[in-house]
């Protein structure tokens, strides 16, 4: 790493982060038990538990707070999509060919019917298919006739997978599927050549639950109260196991958990630091921030923020976004990121960083990257070492640095 000639103490205590221990939390986290951590599961709550551990054992007092979280949704069977056109049957791979529509109505029973297109006059009882980009307009015309449901394009991601989410829009009145726009061509092509029968269910629901935020304080760290109040977060839920699939969660946001429990780990072993650190592992990011919005109002109004939400790829440079009164957290950031060799470019980070912006606390989110992000291929394994290192590296700087002791 570059030299700190404006830290010289600090060279050593960056030098301390350890990617061995945050790929073992990377690990950890993304294993079976957790069952990808989605909010009010016994899989998040158990990680809630191991990270609370983790952090005693760094010397702090940890508060595991509950809060109530709406509008989750759960996928809780595997749904099926399959059409006849003529004598040619095809069966379709949920995530892979088609995925829940967030809109959907929760529809469990296998519902079969002709396939009509949107614009058709008759659509009583039968599946429609929304023209590219208009589902909401065939659902307005499923739900007046009495359609079976929708069925609208969407795309995949890179490696050929539809994402999963937890938080939507308000349901409608039909089930509604989203199919891979390829598959949503030929379907189309299938209709126009003749009559096509569709099979289909749709297994999603809202629920209301618990989420669990894992709050730390480290009152013995280093000078702790005569320098800035400090505090690292980032979200330790993902999006939950399909039934008979894995998500492992590791990139979103396993990888940032770790480097901000490295990242926490240094900083509090170092006498040098002056800086009142507090961190916060929060629950209920994918399902809208919950976590974020019931922790922002408790903190005090001087509290300054850094959320890392992926840690996983850097790619070219870590994106950033800052919030609220941030301008001085922002320069003390750029100085540690020049003084660690880790480049930055402005960009949106759509996490918890934005629930403490809106609080009117100085806020700043930090992303390096999700590769796989909320599919299966969310794997450990793609967790890069070095970028591990490179986000706990800059926390510990921006929070170590001479600089942000004096005027941040």
């Amino acid at each position: 790493m570059p030299d700190l000639p404006q830290a010289p103490g600090l060279a050593a205590v960056v030098e301390r982060v350890s990617a061995a221990r945050m790929q073992a939390t990377v690990h950890e986290l993304a294993r079976d038990r957790y069952a990808g951590r989605r909010v009010g599961t016994a899989g998040g709550r158990a990680a809630a538990a191991w990270l609370a551990e983790r952090l005693r054992e760094l010397g702090a007092e940890v508060e595991l707070d509950s809060f109530p979280v709406a509008d989750v949704r759960e996928l809780y069977a595997t749904p099926v999509l399959e059409w006849n056109a003529g004598d040619r049957k095809l069966r379709l791979e949920h995530r892979r060919d088609f995925v829940e529509h967030l809109a959907t109505a929760d529809s469990p029973d296998l519902r079969t019917a002709p396939l009509a297109a949107a614009a058709e006059a008759d659509l009583r009882g039968r599946w429609v298919l929304a023209e590219a980009g208009d589902w909401a307009h065939a659902c307005e015309r499923a739900e007046a006739h009495g359609a079976a449901g929708v069925l609208t394009a969407r795309g995949t991601d890179a490696e050929g997978w539809m994402p999963k989410m937890i938080a939507g829009p308000a349901p409608r009145a039909v089930p509604i599927i989203a199919l891979r726009a390829d598959l949503h061509t030929r379907l189309a092509d299938a209709l126009a050549a003749g009559p096509v029968r569709v099979t289909a269910s749709m297994p999603l629901r809202q629920i209301s639950t618990d989420g669990r935020n894992v709050h730390a304080r480290f009152p013995h760290a280093g000078g702790a109260g005569s320098g800035p109040r400090v505090l690292l977060a980032a979200h330790y839920d993902g999006v939950g196991d399909d039934p008979g699939l894995r998500l492992p969660a590791a990139a979103d946001n396993a990888s940032g958990v770790a480097a901000v429990l490295e990242a926490a780990r240094v900083l509090t072993a170092d006498p040098a630091v002056r800086a009142e650190l507090s961190v916060v592992f929060l629950d209920a990011e994918e399902a809208g921030a919950w976590g974020s919005a019931h922790h922002a109002p408790a903190l005090p109004s001087d509290t300054l923020v850094i959320n890392l939400d992926g840690a996983a790829h850097l790619h070219q440079a870590a994106s950033v976004e800052a919030g609220g009164p941030a301008h001085a957290l922002l320069a003390t950031l750029d100085q540690a990121a020049r003084l660690t060799g880790v480049p930055l470019r402005a960009g949106a980070m759509a996490s918890d960083n934005r629930r403490y912006a809106a609080a009117g606390l100085a806020a700043i989110g930090i992303g390096m990257g999700m590769p796989g992000y909320q599919t299966p291929a969310e794997t450990p394994d793609r967790v890069e070492p070095d970028t591990l290192v490179a986000a706990a590296r800059l926390l510990v700087a921006t929070v170590g640095l001479p600089a942000a002791q004096t005027s941040i």
